[in-house]
């Protein structure tokens, strides 16, 4: 009787199952050993498609930056195109949180981190933002959006009216914070980003001169 055929390996099943791995169990549970048993290959197998476990890494979070909407840069004002790059890059990170420490060391030799970083700088720097300044800014929304998806604020609070009602007098609502997670987090991201770049819009003014009117097709969320 023939031998069953095992499946193919591929860079893409290995970057899936790795993803998977690191969203489950976080990042140290990651090692060439454990997922060549959750793909069911030896070891060595794996070394056909990724050299070394940064490749590896470096392959997962590019797959994730990958989903990032970066063609907002040039299609509109700079305003508009910061908002809606954010947001979709929270949703990305926020989809895969234990893989934003590793992302968050910067985009090394990444090209999906490396494009991704072009398409914001080159926005700015188009839209009349001095070179220096739109590195600042590039850097200021990634700080914050990743800083956003790094955990919940809401669910940092047990679920226990004694522990703040004797010692916190300001905090007797906090058990009630977790069940309400998701509004809590999307109200205070959506209030960050409106305050980042409303704060923004005096300083192009400054340093570029004044703004033009914001198109009435935007679709500025």
């Amino acid at each position: 009787m023939a031998r069953p055929r095992q499946a193919l390996l591929s860079r893409q099943r290995i970057i899936e199952v790795a993803t998977a791995l690191i969203d489950a169990e976080g990042l140290a549970a990651l090692s060439t050993r454990r997922l060549a048993a959750e793909l069911g290959v030896r070891g060595p197998s794996l070394y056909n498609h990724v050299a070394t476990k940064e490749d590896l890494l470096d392959a997962v979070a590019d797959s994730i930056t990958g989903q990032v909407d970066i063609s907002v840069f040039g299609r509109y004002d700079w305003r508009v195109a910061l908002r809606k790059w954010a947001r979709s890059y929270r949703d990305a990170l926020t989809a895969h949180p234990n893989i934003v420490p590793y992302l968050a060391q910067g985009p090394g030799r990444r090209p999906g981190a490396l494009a991704m970083a072009d398409a914001v700088y080159g926005g700015l720097v188009d839209a009349g933002w001095p070179p220096a300044r739109a590195t600042h800014i590039g850097a200021l929304m990634r700080y914050f959006v990743a800083g956003s998806a790094l955990g919940s604020f809401a669910r940092g609070f047990v679920e226990d009216p004694q522990l703040y009602a004797s010692r916190y007098p300001h905090l007797t609502q906090a058990h009630r914070l977790a069940e309400h997670q998701q509004s809590v987090d999307e109200g205070a991201f959506t209030l960050g980003l409106d305050a980042l770049i409303s704060g923004l819009e005096p300083v192009y003014e400054q340093v570029v001169g004044p703004l033009p009117p914001l198109p009435t097709d935007s679709d500025d969320d």
